[in-house]
């Protein structure tokens, strides 16, 4: 499975299995000899039914957990563990509490040790383009989740990251608030072309955001199938000129996932 061809191959995921040591001394197989390629600056979905080892993957290509089998590379280097340049974004977004909305935008350049003068006016920037100007010397507990959830966002931002991996990271808002944290995602995504991994359990969000969308088997995870998101930017949820295109793509990944868990 590979990237467009008018595009350069950043992420390459090669015969990568995970298996998990189960209760009763036996092997859990997560995934089984997923092979994937992401273009630099391409918008990559994943989606797949719980337990497909969506997650798994994920943590993998981010380095956080290793491959029982196969490799992942970075920029043609192997990853053996976190990355400076890759950012990461959860479902939960584990603010510090005792630190103000910049703080925690900031707080990455903490961990990595990196300057930080340079960087206030470009996380006071991420701040004003997701909504929450004004709100910098503000606590977590005096946000919503979503204005908590744009926070992390920012946060993974911050350090100009060349890879942004996202894991169900508007799973846990309300429909509203995740349709607006969707299309404000879109809206960044157009401006710094960051390349994002993007797992979610919703459909028409991961048709929405992304260019290609990967159809995950049941467990055994494996790839079913890459569904091309021939659809013009800037998208938007509902009735649009584009409407039957995006019905069309989301009937296609529907379908596979029913057929999958039948199968």
């Amino acid at each position: 499975m590979t990237a467009d061809a008018g595009t350069v191959p950043l992420i390459r995921v090669s015969g990568v299995s995970k298996s998990f040591a189960g209760g009763r001394g036996d092997a859990v197989r997560a995934l089984e000899k997923i092979d994937l390629e992401v273009g630099e600056g391409e918008f990559m979905a994943i989606v797949g039914r719980s337990g497909c080892g969506k997650s798994t993957l994920l943590r993998i290509v981010a380095g956080l957990i290793p491959a029982t089998g196969g490799s992942v590379t970075i920029g043609g280097s192997e990853v053996r563990g976190p990355r400076r340049d890759v950012g990461l974004m959860f479902q939960r977004p584990a603010l510090l509490p005792w630190r103000s909305v910049l703080e925690n935008v900031l707080l990455p350049l903490d961990v990595m040790r990196l300057g930080r003068r340079a960087a206030k006016a470009d996380a006071e920037e991420l701040l004003a383009r997701v909504g929450l100007d004004g709100f910098e010397s503000r606590r977590p507990y005096e946000l919503s989740g979503g204005m908590q959830q744009r926070v992390a966002l920012c946060r993974s931002l911050i350090h100009e990251p060349q890879v942004l991996l996202m894991d169900e990271p508007f799973a846990a808002l309300d429909a509203l608030t995740r349709e607006e944290l969707s299309l404000e995602l879109q809206r960044l995504w157009s401006e710094r072309r960051k390349t994002i991994v993007f797992v979610t359990h919703s459909i028409s969000e991961a048709v929405l955001l992304a260019d290609r969308v990967i159809v995950m088997t049941p467990r055994p995870g494996r790839i079913a199938r890459i569904v091309e998101v021939d659809v013009p930017r800037p998208r938007a949820f509902g009735s649009t000129e584009h409407a039957e295109k995006v019905a069309r793509c989301e009937a296609e990944v529907r379908e596979l996932l029913f057929e999958r868990a039948a199968a």
